[in-house]
């Protein structure tokens, strides 16, 4: 194995021995994600990229689901009708977050509630964003989705975020973590690299 293919100071701290099977499983996946969605758009022949969008949206999860079945520990568990994996405590959840390439820094979610924002705020890193003691209550926080409490409180979250698009396909892929900005549903990366993006079969 070179150096590029050798996981990262961060990657084996969160994973462990898992951390280079793991560099080279997810990437399969997302690319796996994006030909079958492509498949789905080139088989209903629309005009418009729906079936790409919501194919993908779906099959991201499958592909990741089956690609890590087989990893020493891995357990899946259901969030909101989909089955995400958990890794040496850490649950692996993808995120789409631009159909161009952009930074990755760039990354926003489109909503500030729900299960994706939730789990970013339940199981994120600690928050780094400075609030202010004003020494009065503030409102309770609403509860997280209902799904989250399948999750163990201990479980950390490592995003693996990608842009992509029908045309292009996969042209950039990280993993890290992350938090959710307040204000403007933006991720604020603790740490983020680059995962290898082997060419996709055609």
């Amino acid at each position: 194995m070179g150096s590029s293919d050798a996981a990262s100071p961060w990657a084996t701290e969160v994973f462990g021995k898992l951390a280079s099977q793991l560099r080279a499983i997810v990437p399969a996946c997302i690319l796996r994600a994006h030909d079958r969605a492509r498949g789905g758009h080139e088989g209903v022949h629309t005009q418009t990229q729906e079936a790409y969008g919501h194919g993908l949206y779906a099959v991201q999860y499958e592909e990741l689901a089956d690609g890590l079945a087989s990893v020493p520990g891995a357990e899946p568990v259901r969030l909101q009708a989909r089955t995400v994996m958990v890794v040496a405590d850490h649950v692996i959840y993808p995120i789409r977050y631009a159909k161009k390439d952009v930074p990755v820094t760039a990354a926003r979610l489109r909503r500030a509630s729900g299960l994706r924002a939730d789990l970013i705020r339940r199981h994120g890193p600690e928050s780094r964003q400075f609030t202010f003691d004003l020494g009065i209550e503030l409102p309770e926080e609403d509860q997280p989705h209902a799904d989250l409490l399948r999750l163990s409180p201990e479980i950390k979250l490592v995003v693996v975020a990608y842009a992509c698009s029908l045309a292009s396909g996969v042209v950039r892929l990280e993993w890290g973590s992350a938090e959710l900005r307040r204000e403007d549903r933006s991720l604020l990366w603790h740490h983020h690299e680059p995962l290898p993006l082997p060419r996709a079969p055609r």
